[in-house]
């Protein structure tokens, strides 16, 4: 497992575990129990790896069943893990291993549920940086579990020229000219455009995606027509549930959702002995 990923579970089981489970602690000694995972809601399921991670970081001798994994669909009253081991390790890991894997199953069922408005088009939805303070790679391999693509991790892996960066260095065709100049060539470039007439400028610069902000439909379609496959078009800006499949069918390549990683409902799921 990444040892990013590792850290933020130790990080996680020191915030709930400073010194003892005083709980666990003086009502358990060696006594074995079995527990299982249940499902309460239908969803998509993430994070179960990170869930083992976190039993196995408590107690190594702990054993961790998963008859799903990743990615997999379950339905209501669904058993699809199990966990065996001393019941005070047991107990320890509960919590925390949960608040992972629910969080993260949710993410991936908001997901599955863009991805299936996109059927029979192009566009593939992918996240953005709205992620939980150094959760990101935990949001975001979830967001590849319901179906959807990652945008860049990191303010390090590519350019974007947003509205504020246009603005400051004084026009769109300036930004892109001063960043190509001085950039590695293998890294790409993004710009923001909020009307056709930007998107017409954009066209003709460097660029290599070029991101439809808040555009409605008509103008995300008109863009699509202009650009005739030369640049990767995003469409990004409100993109509810209710909307993503009519904007699917304007053309674009990618429609980024940010609400994927800020505004979803944890997966409701239960551990039972």
């Amino acid at each position: 497992m990444n040892n990013e990923i590792i850290d933020i579970i130790q990080r996680a089981l020191n915030e709930d575990i400073p010194t003892i489970d005083i709980s666990s602690h003086y009502l358990f000694h060696d006594e074995i129990s079995t527990g299982v995972f249940i499902a309460k809601e239908e969803g998509i399921l993430s994070g179960v790896d990170v869930c083992q991670e976190t039993f196995r970081q408590v107690d190594s001798d702990t054993e961790f069943i998963a008859f799903k994994n990743n990615g997999d669909k379950v339905t209501k009253g669904e058993v699809f893990a199990e966990v065996k081991g001393k019941t005070k390790s047991i107990l320890m890991s509960e919590r925390i291993g949960l608040n992972f894997m629910q969080r993260m199953s949710g993410i991936a069922t908001m997901t599955a549920r863009f991805v299936k408005e996109t059927e029979g088009t192009k566009a593939k939805i992918q996240d953005t940086r709205k992620t939980t303070p150094t959760l990101r790679i935990l949001e975001k391999q979830a967001v590849r579990d319901g179906g959807g693509i990652n945008h860049r991790m990191s303010l390090s892996e590519m350019v974007m020229l947003k509205d504020n960066h246009i603005a400051a260095a004084g026009s769109l065709t300036k930004a892109v000219n001063i960043v190509r100049k001085n950039l590695v060539k293998n890294i790409m470039i993004e710009v923001e455009v909020e009307s056709v007439e930007a998107f017409k400028e954009a066209l003709q610069t460097s660029a290599n995606i070029i991101m439809l902000d808040n555009m409605d439909n008509e103008s995300m379609r008109e863009c699509v027509k202009l650009n005739k496959g030369k640049k990767i078009l995003e469409a990004s800006g409100n993109m509810t549930l209710e909307r993503i499949h009519d904007v699917a069918k304007t053309g674009v390549d990618t429609i980024s959702c940010g609400s994927l990683t800020h505004s979803y409902k944890s997966l409701d799921i239960s551990l039972k002995f």
